[in-house]
């Protein structure tokens, strides 16, 4: 599941799975359109990403957790091995109007010592996702602006026990990307997390084991996990240098384990500033 809102070679996702989506969203920014509406990129990029962010537990936690960030990030654009700022993962499809690949993306977790309503239950570890998604390109808007539909549907597993399955996601979101003034670039999107009865259990099931007196036994249902509610910015400094920004609130408004003792609220917030430097890009320009 993409707590958002990272994504063949081993290398490229090493890099790129330490990210989560949202950062991996503002790497590039809106792509540079050509006259003929199309947009040409390099074929490759090397750089180094920094930042900071604050992100909710997970949703329905009520509290946040701190990450700080450093590390190089590699973006391939191949026809049909992509690493880019959508993930890591092979375009099996690619048409003016739809897209599908299968690739890889990845989420932070947090230690169960950092939460104080799992205190004493197994951590969330970092979740790497894998599995076919569905982009579908709804059209080009005045100013350059471009919408899309996306549907992923992907395994879920955590890295840091031993790549356990911990469930099935799906996430359908509507994103829209723009243009603003002062070389300002801007996105928005709108979705859901659902998941299998596995996956729900990862953040909401409370095993008799791990019960308390605050804390009751808890099964933990399939469906829907939280609304998701998503922005980001980006501006180029210099031809190297990126700033960026990201934010989302989540909302369990609804959702399928809203009675879990482990859901404290309803809205959720995360929030992250950060920087990238380009050392490097290929001068064969590609079509994205």
């Amino acid at each position: 599941m993409k707590v958002q809102h990272a994504s063949c070679c081993g290398l490229a996702a090493m890099l790129l799975l330490a990210a989560p989506p949202a950062v991996l969203a503002q790497i590039q920014g809106v792509p540079e359109e050509s006259t003929a509406g199309t947009a040409q990129l390099p074929l490759w990029e090397i750089g180094l990403v920094g930042l900071g962010m604050s992100q909710q537990a997970y949703p329905g936690a009520s509290q946040q957790v701190g990450r700080g960030l450093a590390l190089p990030y590699l973006i391939y654009r191949g026809r049909f091995l992509r690493a880019d700022r959508e993930g890591l993962g092979i375009r099996a499809l690619n048409t003016p109007r739809f897209e599908f690949d299968i690739g890889l993306a990845a989420a932070f977790g947090a230690p169960s010592d950092e939460v104080d309503a799992r205190r004493g239950m197994p951590d969330l570890g970092t979740l790497v996702e894998f599995g076919p998604r569905l982009k579908w390109h709804l059209g080009q808007g005045p100013g350059g602006s471009r919408t899309r539909a996306e549907f992923a549907l992907r395994g879920v597993f955590d890295l840091d026990d031993r790549l356990s399955h911990k469930g099935i996601s799906f996430e359908p979101r509507l994103i829209h990307e723009w243009r603003g003034s002062g070389g300002w670039r801007y996105n928005a999107s709108v979705g859901a997390v659902l998941g299998n009865r596995r996956l729900a259990d990862t953040f909401y099931g409370v095993a008799p084991a791990y019960a308390t007196a605050t804390r009751p036994a808890h099964t933990a249902e399939s469906g829907l996990i939280a609304w998701r509610l998503g922005a980001g910015m980006s501006r180029e400094l210099t031809q190297q240098l990126r700033v960026f920004g990201f934010a989302h609130i989540d909302s369990v408004a609804g959702a399928a384990n809203r009675a879990s003792p482990l859901v404290q609220q309803t809205l959720g917030a995360s929030i992250g500033l950060g920087l990238t430097y380009t050392f490097a890009r290929s001068s064969t320009l590609v079509l994205d």
